[in-house]
């Protein structure tokens, strides 16, 4: 049974708009069943397909002059000079929602996109599945649904995570690293993934990375640049207003599946994970991409930040707010320590004084276990509910 994404409600609505929709993703990630269930009306084609990638690269322009009232044109980026003749096309026959895109890599299709469609096509992610999403079928365990991950496939046909992820990673190094850039070395490229892996939710350093795997931090920042452009590992940037203290200005890595950075550390099961030092890292993993994805999956943008200054204090993630700025820390525990309540009030008076004008500043705990409510003005939210937090 198919699971019904968030996305689609952002797709309709966003195909009213403009002549062409693209709906980026990770391969895997329903991409391909989310525009056939919400655009099932269009033709669907695959440029995945050989004798149609040949048709689309030959003669772009009656490539799409097969289909006068538009379509669905599945992984695009494999042929990036198509998207000249959709600027033609868009031009042409301005009418929204006429042509619908789907691509697993963002690299060569937004820089495709810059160029031609420009003002013509609305973008959207997607991404596994959320644990909003999965509802039921989500795991009750937070360090399940980790080692889990959300990719559908695992749950449509009930496979094992990590044989199913194994071959997943297979595929993703020899093809899709390929596709997108002229990675010399493969070994070498997984060892750098591995090693993102153990930094899962610490500060940046290319340097350090570079060293560890022999390659230089040009190197390491290009081959990221592969990595965010498959929908690997995304970068939280810190938070930058002027708030009179010296703020850190790396970013944060984090992976946007925590099942794919389980394989990659090598955890297979839930017992192993609860012995592994980083388990408390993974969970912080899995709670910044579910609230990415419930702003990601709605159509919005993320819009999130990390606090950490020179004076020690640091909050795990800040989440921008029309109303409020909210404050939220992640605890792999039923309850927070002494130190996260006073690391969440001295950074609220910090930005509560540093917003022109100044606003109140929300306060947050996700963690592990079922309990809600307010305790000392701050939130208490479960990791299963974390989508209600920016609702």
């Amino acid at each position: 049974m198919t699971i019904p994404r968030t996305l689609e409600a952002a797709a309709r609505q966003r195909a009213t708009q403009l002549p062409l929709l693209a709906v980026l993703g990770p391969r895997q990630s329903g991409k391909s069943t989310l525009c056939a269930r919400t655009f099932g009306h269009k033709p669907l084609v695959s440029l995945e397909s050989l004798g149609e990638r040949e048709q689309a690269s030959l003669d772009p322009a009656g490539f799409l002059r097969r289909f006068p009232e538009g379509a669905v044109i599945d992984e695009v980026q494999r042929v990036p000079t198509l998207f000249s003749e959709l600027q033609v096309d868009a031009d042409a026959r301005p009418e929204p929602g006429r042509w619908i895109l789907s691509g697993s890599q963002h690299f060569h299709m937004l820089s495709s996109i810059s160029q031609s469609l420009a003002g013509r096509i609305a973008l959207l992610t997607l991404l596994p599945l959320s644990v909003e999403e999965l509802g039921s079928q989500a795991a009750q365990d937070p360090l399940e649904a980790c080692v889990a991950g959300g990719y559908p496939r695992i749950y449509d046909q009930k496979l094992e995570p990590s044989i199913w992820l194994d071959d997943y990673l297979t595929t993703y190094v020899e093809r899709d690293v390929r596709q997108v850039l002229n990675v010399g070395n493969l070994i070498t490229f997984q060892t750098l993934l591995g090693l993102c892996a153990t930094r899962a939710g610490q500060l940046l350093n290319a340097a350090a990375l570079g060293a560890e795997a022999g390659v230089s931090s040009k190197t390491v920042r290009a081959w990221l640049s592969v990595l965010e452009a498959s929908f690997i590992v995304f970068q939280l940037r810190p938070y930058f207003r002027n708030v009179g203290k010296r703020l850190t200005k790396s970013t944060k890595l984090y992976f946007h599946d925590t099942g794919v950075l389980c394989r990659l550390l090598g955890i297979r099961s839930v017992d192993q994970l609860r012995q592994h030092p980083l388990r408390g890292a993974i969970f912080e993993n899995l709670v910044v991409s579910e609230i990415a994805k419930s702003r990601l999956h709605r159509g919005l943008r993320p819009d999130l930040m990390f606090y950490r200054d020179q004076s020690g204090r640091e909050v795990d993630l800040i989440a921008e707010d029309p109303l409020d700025p909210i404050l939220i820390e992640i605890k792999l525990a039923p309850d927070a320590n002494a130190a996260q309540v006073r690391a969440l009030d001295e950074v609220a008076k910090v930005l509560s004084k540093a917003e022109l004008p100044p606003r109140s500043v929300r306060r947050v705990l996700v963690h592990s276990g079922a309990e809600t409510g307010v305790f000392d003005g701050i939130e208490r939210i479960p990791w299963r509910q974390v989508h209600r937090i920016l609702a």
